[in-house]
């Protein structure tokens, strides 16, 4: 290797953080990308396969994240940015792949995939070891505190996917049929429950877990808003919070706040933090929720919401802070202290402090290599 050739290498290996140098760990964080779908002036464009990545971005130095790693794998905007996740001892990533692209005649058709993507992030670089068959049109997903379940909301197949992880082996065990198109989960952190959103139904589904039985009774369905897309719940167990999307004029989006303990879970608050919060993540420290706006355009800029958790799980808006544009995932550092956004147009990471409740856009925005559809940081 010439000297010339030898700076080049030493370059790329800087910018993408040293994929030798970085550990897997939960200082990990995943951002899908999706290179299919474009926004221009005459609005969405679809165009062909073949160029979807996620990224592996290091958080260890929470305030200046940065890419350790690029996997090539499927990845779709068309779902909750909530279709992959880590595992809770930072060695696996699961991704979801929600729809593909056929071509028909000179322009591209979107179908629903069916597959399940393993990322060994112990690799060196990370590299997909497995790719598994579940339920048409997989969308959210959530891995259980355990890190051994994985539940994966499937739209077009009206189901939940029950997915083991035993080491490096993950396997779909079974369909939960759900009679319903469902969007995205979360597992209660005692793994004996998950709630589903049931978008289309404006309900929120109460499944039972023992294992890896997973059982759904429609009498548990729980009245939402309109449009139900995103789901997380409080690290305690005590609240789930889903953030629905809309379905009429304007948007009529809100957070509704769930009792999730007892043997009947029901609303108890219901707010609106503002206009298209397809994002949302609760804090590790169970202490603040966050969610990014769309603001109904993609040739707007965004907004961020910051919100603080109070007693009987209620949402008090704290801060608000400018993003860039089609902000879509969102995802808090491991100490709760800084958040990341991840603007799909611009192609960026923002980056902010929460000192003092406040948020503080700290230093340069972080350029990504693709357009990012979906973040997540593991499972706590």
């Amino acid at each position: 290797m010439n000297l010339r050739n030898a700076l080049c290498a030493m370059y790329l290996v800087g910018l993408i953080g040293g994929s030798g140098s970085a550990q897997a760990g939960t200082n990990d964080i995943l951002i899908g990308l999706d290179s299919k779908i474009t926004y221009g002036p005459e609005g969405q464009t679809k165009g062909a396969p073949g160029n979807d990545a996620v990224l592996v971005i290091d958080v260890s130095a929470p305030a200046k994240p940065k890419i350790r790693a690029s996997v090539p794998v499927a990845n779709s905007l068309l779902g909750p940015p909530t279709n992959l996740q880590i595992t809770p001892d930072g060695k696996l990533g699961l991704v979801a792949n929600s729809v593909v692209h056929i071509q028909e005649g000179n322009a591209w058709k979107t179908v629903p995939d069916d597959k399940l993507y393993v990322i060994d992030l112990t690799a060196a670089p990370p590299k997909v070891i497995d790719a598994v068959t579940v339920g048409r049109q997989p969308s959210g997903l959530s891995i259980s505190k355990r890190g051994d379940l994985a539940l994966i909301a499937n739209r077009e197949g009206k189901s939940v996917s029950v997915v083991s992880i035993q080491g490096t082996t993950v396997k779909a065990v079974r369909e939960v049929p759900l009679e319903q198109q469902a969007a995205a989960v979360v597992i209660a952190p005692d793994g004996e429950r998950t709630f589903v959103c049931l978008n289309l139904a404006n309900k929120i589904g109460v499944l039972a877990i023992d294992g890896q039985d997973v059982t759904y009774d429609n009498s548990m369905d729980i009245p939402s808003a309109f449009n139900p897309y995103n789901i997380d719940i409080t690290p305690d167990g005590k609240y789930v919070i889903a953030s629905n999307t809309g379905a009429l004029k304007n948007n009529a989006d809100a957070a509704v706040i769930i009792e999730a303990t007892g043997p009947h879970p029901h609303v108890v608050d219901l707010m609106s933090p503002g206009v298209g919060p397809e994002g949302f993540a609760i804090a590790p420290d169970g202490k603040t929720a966050a969610t990014p706006l769309l603001l109904g355009s993609s040739t707007k800029r965004g907004e961020l919401v910051l919100m603080s958790i109070g007693t009987g799980g209620s949402l008090t808006v704290t801060a608000r802070a400018p993003l860039g544009r089609l902000p879509e995932g969102v995802a808090y550092s491991p100490n709760s202290d800084y958040l990341y956004v991840a603007n799909y147009v611009d192609r960026d990471l923002q980056v902010f402090d929460l000192a003092g409740g406040k948020l503080t856009e700290t230093g340069s925005r972080l350029k990504l290599p693709g357009q990012p559809a979906s973040m997540r940081a593991p499972a706590r």
